[in-house]
């Protein structure tokens, strides 16, 4: 294992983003075509907030969810906006932050994913499954 391994080198480049003229059952799409569990919120190429499948579950009564389907009805999702359920204070990472740094990042404050932000503009995401598969990788 490399100390100083940069993040770059781990995170994902083909960002899925949200808008804030995006809607809830878009973020749910995404969540479930893609198989990701977190979404940057985005004006232009700026990260302005950040939103998890955890946050759009926690609004939606998860429990009341069609098991066929796993979708929620619509009318839990039209009562919030994106910028009402995003996280808003993101913590960001340049891509030539560390693998090690990142990692102390996510344990520290117990996050699941970090956007990776250079000169302003969102250039990639980091998660916690991307750290697991460079550990992965490594033994």
């Amino acid at each position: 294992m490399r100390p100083q391994t940069p993040v770059s080198t781990i995170m994902s480049k083909n960002i899925i983003a949200l808008t804030l003229s995006d809607d809830l059952e878009r973020a749910e799409v995404l969540f479930n075509r893609h198989k990701i569990k977190h979404i940057p919120v985005v004006s232009g190429e700026v990260i302005i907030g950040m939103l998890s499948y955890t946050d759009l579950m926690r609004i939606s009564f998860a429990e009341s969810a069609d098991e066929e389907n796993d979708s929620v009805d619509s009318v839990v999702y039209n009562m919030f906006t994106i910028e009402q359920v995003m996280v808003k204070n993101v913590v960001t990472v340049n891509s030539e932050t560390t693998i090690k740094e990142v990692a102390q990042i996510l344990a520290e404050r117990e996050f699941h994913a970090l956007p990776v932000v250079d000169d302003g503009v969102l250039v990639g995401i980091v998660t916690t499954t991307d750290l697991l598969n460079y550990f992965i990788k490594q033994f």
